[in-house]
C-alpha cells in the first residue's frame, strides 16, 4: 500500500481509529528537526509571529525536501499545515479551536478527541502522535500564563490568549491521559441582544436584569457545570455604568468587560516550592481596599463566600458572582455551606441573615435535553421568615408547553405575576419597573409561589 493512500486513510472522518506509523513516523522527524534548527526562536517573543511563521514554514520546506518519501502535492500540503499547527499552534486541535461552532474541546488521552457543537458532543477524527506530543501542547499552553504542570502538580487550571478557559490532568493522576478540557470563549463576547437570539432569555427578562444591575442589586448567577453562568456574568457586567469603578477577581481570567474603568485580578497557585499561593479569598479580602463600586468575582467555591457576604452587607451594593448549584434554592444552601468552610464556628441563623440581607437576586440557568442553556428561574431572596430564606420566582421558564418536532423545548420564561419587594427600592434610586414586565402569561404546569 502507498504512503499516500495510508494518509489519505488516516483523515478518513468515520472516527478516530490508528495512525499510520509511517507518517507519524515522518511527521515526529520532521518536527524535531524544526526544534533542532529553529531551537530559541520558538519561544522568544521578539520575533513578529508573521516572521515566524515565515521562518518555520521555510524550514518546513527543506526539511521535507529531503525527505523521498512518494507524497502527493495535497498530502505534502497537508503534513506541512499538521507539522506547521504543531509548531505554531495547538497540534490537531488547532482547527477545532479555530471552528466558530465549536464550544467545547476535549481530549481524552493522545488518540481520542471530542467536541461540543451545538450543545451536542461528538468524536472527531484527529488524534495526536502520541502522549509525549500531547504533553508538548499542554505544556505550551501552561507557560503562556505563567503556570507549570508535572507530576509535583499534576492538575492546572489556565487559559488561552483568547480567554478560553483550560484544565488539564496529567499521569500520576490521569489514567491513559493526559487529560485536556478547553472551553472555548467567543473571540466577539455575548451581548444581551445575542442571548435574546439563543432563547436563553427574552426581552422582558432583559429589561429586567438591566434594570437589577443598573439598580445596584446584588446579584448571584447559579447552575450546574457548562450552563453558560460565566456568559451571563459577562453580559450582566455590561449593564454596569461606565463611570464605577470595577474590580473582577478570577481563577483564571475569563471575564472581558469593556468600560474604561476595570481592574481585573487573578489567583495565583503555589509555587514549586508550596509557597507564593494566592487565593480567591485573598483578593476580595484586598479588593475592599481598593475603592470599587463593584466586586465581580468570577465564581465562589470556598470561604470566601464569607468575604463576599461582608462587602455586599458594607456598602459593596451591585456586587455579581456565580455559584454552582442546582436550583435557586440550592444556590443558598451551597453558599451557607461554603461559608461554614471559612473557618469561623458561626452560627447557621447568623450565616443565612447575612445571606438575605446580603443578597437581592438569583439568576439560574439550566442546560435542558436539547442542549439549549436556559435561564429558568429569576427569582428575588425576601428576608427571613423564621429560620428560613423565603425567595419568590419573578420569572419561571414554561416546560409545559413541550417540545417541538426537532426535540427543542417550545417553553420559555414567563412573569409569574408577583411584582417584587425590591421594585421600591430600584424606584428610590430613579429606576423603574413598569408593571407590563410582570404582567402574568399564564404558566401552563407550574406552581407559582414562595419557596
Amino acid at each position: 500500500m502507498s504512503l499516500t493512500k495510508r494518509l489519505h486513510e488516516v483523515r478518513t472522518p468515520a472516527g478516530p481509529s490508528r495512525r499510520d506509523p509511517v507518517l507519524d513516523d515522518l511527521r515526529r522527524k520532521i518536527h524535531h528537526h524544526l526544534i533542532d534548527e529553529l531551537g530559541p526562536l520558538l519561544y522568544d517573543r521578539r520575533i513578529n509571529e508573521d516572521d515566524l511563521r515565515v521562518r518555520v514554514q521555510d524550514q518546513l520546506q527543506k526539511a521535507l525536501a529531503r525527505e523521498k518519501a512518494p507524497l502527493s502535492a495535497a498530502d505534502k500540503a497537508q503534513l506541512l499545515q499538521d507539522v506547521s499547527d504543531d509548531i505554531l499552534g495547538y497540534g490537531p486541535i488547532d482547527r477545532y479551536l479555530n471552528d466558530a461552532e465549536i464550544t467545547e474541546v476535549m481530549v481524552n488521552g493522545p488518540h481520542r478527541i471530542y467536541v461540543e457543537r451545538a450543545g451536542k458532543i461528538e468524536t472527531v477524527p484527529a488524534q495526536f502522535v502520541d502522549e509525549d506530543h500531547l504533553r508538548r501542547i499542554i505544556d505550551k499552553i501552561v507557560a503562556q500564563v505563567g503556570r507549570r504542570i508535572d507530576e509535583a502538580t499534576p492538575m492546572v487550571d489556565a487559559r488561552l490568549p483568547d480567554g478560553s478557559r483550560v484544565n488539564a490532568v496529567v499521569h500520576p493522576l490521569a489514567i491513559g491521559g493526559p487529560f485536556l478540557t478547553i472551553r472555548k470563549f467567543a473571540k466577539d463576547p455575548f451581548t444581551i441582544e445575542d442571548l435574546i437570539g439563543f432563547g436563553t432569555l427574552d426581552a422582558a427578562t432583559a429589561r429586567f436584569l438591566e434594570a437589577c444591575v443598573v439598580g445596584r442589586l446584588n446579584v448571584i448567577v447559579s447552575g450546574g457545570t457548562g450552563t453558560g453562568k460565566t456568559t451571563t456574568l459577562n453580559v450582566l457586567s455590561a449593564f454596569i455604568p461606565d463611570d464605577e469603578r470595577i474590580v473582577t477577581i478570577e481563577d483564571a481570567k475569563e471575564l472581558q468587560l469593556h468600560q474604561d474603568h476595570v481592574l481585573a485580578m487573578e489567583a495565583r497557585p503555589p509555587n514549586i516550592e508550596g509557597k507564593g499561593q494566592v487565593t480567591i479569598r485573598d483578593l476580595v479580602r484586598n479588593s475592599l481596599r481598593m475603592r470599587p463600586d463593584r466586586i465581580v468575582v468570577g465564581e465562589v467555591r470556598g470561604g470566601e463566600a464569607l468575604d463576599m457576604l461582608q462587602a455586599m452587607n458594607t456598602g459593596h451594593d451591585g456586587s455579581i458572582t456565580t455559584v454552582h448549584s442546582n436550583t435557586p434554592r440550592d444556590a443558598l444552601a451551597r453558599i451557607e455551606t461554603m461559608t461554614l468552610m471559612s473557618g469561623f464556628d458561626l452560627p447557621v441563623r447568623a450565616i443565612r441573615e447575612q445571606m438575605s440581607s446580603a443578597l437581592d437576586l438569583i439568576v439560574h440557568l439550566t442546560r435542558l435535553r436539547d442542549g439549549t442553556r436556559r435561564i429558568t428561574h429569576v427569582t428575588e431572596v425576601q428576608g427571613m421568615e423564621g429560620d428560613v430564606i423565603t425567595l419568590q420566582d419573578v420569572f419561571l421558564f414554561d416546560f409545559g408547553m413541550g417540545i417541538d418536532q426537532n426535540g427543542r423545548f417550545k417553553g420559555h420564561l414567563k412573569a409569574t405575576g408577583i411584582r417584587p419587594r425590591f421594585a421600591e427600592k430600584l424606584a428610590d434610586l430613579g429606576v423603574k419597573l413598569g408593571a407590563e414586565l410582570f404582567a402574568t402569561q399564564g404558566m401552563t404546569k407550574r406552581a407559582v409561589g414562595r419557596r
